[in-house]
């Protein structure tokens, strides 16, 4: 059994849709990040960083904090969702967690969140966030997935495309980004990952 930590954000979306396409026996456990329990002690000891989602993995007594960490653990755990070519998988992990989560958090932190809208804020991350829809677009424009096959690595950017999609940021612009987002949506795991814990409130 896998206790899995997490809130309706786009890095808890990836692990409840992972561990819904491996079929793996999990129980939620809501941390409130809006009231603060990301800083309690007791989830400290899982992540020093108090950020969700963490996973504690009772078989293996293995606990994992970053998503992008956890989807690889859960890849090699059951050996499925991963590309058959390791280190292009690797890579677009890296992509995801260093430039896509970052760079649309501050879009949205700045457009919708932030007590001053700073014009040079929110400039500067739509246009970082549209260059990134454009790598992606460049991409995707011959192929189904991001690798060789869909894996982790379409569940760890789904989360965040997802999240922009929802909160009003378009990218019918890119044909083949929009067409990779309806293929993964149409899967029924990823359509109740993205209800665990809960919709995202947009």
């Amino acid at each position: 059994m896998i206790d899995l930590y997490t809130e309706n954000t786009p890095n808890g979306y990836k692990i409840s849709i992972c561990l819904e396409e491996l079929n793996l026996p999990y129980n939620v456990k809501v941390v409130n990040v809006r009231q603060g329990e990301q800083f309690k002690d007791e989830f400290l000891a899982l992540n020093p960083n108090a950020k969700i989602p963490v996973i504690v993995d009772h078989e293996t007594g293995q606990t994992i904090f970053e998503s992008c960490a956890i989807l690889l653990y859960l890849a090699d755990k059951t050996g499925k969702l991963i590309s058959t070519n390791r280190w292009e998988a690797i890579q677009w992990l890296f992509f995801q967690a260093a430039n896509i989560g970052p760079m649309f958090g501050q879009r949205a932190h700045f457009t919708f969140f932030a007590p001053e809208k700073i014009s040079y804020a929110i400039e500067r991350y739509t246009k970082e966030s549209e260059r990134l829809y454009g790598v992606l677009e460049g991409r995707l424009k011959k192929r189904d997935y991001l690798c060789d096959e869909y894996s982790v690595v379409d569940i760890a950017h789904f989360g965040w495309i997802h999240t922009a999609k929802r909160m009003g940021f378009s990218f019918e612009q890119y044909p083949s980004l929009a067409a990779w987002y309806e293929r993964i949506a149409a899967r029924p795991a990823v359509a109740k990952g993205i209800t665990i814990p809960a919709p995202l409130p947009m």
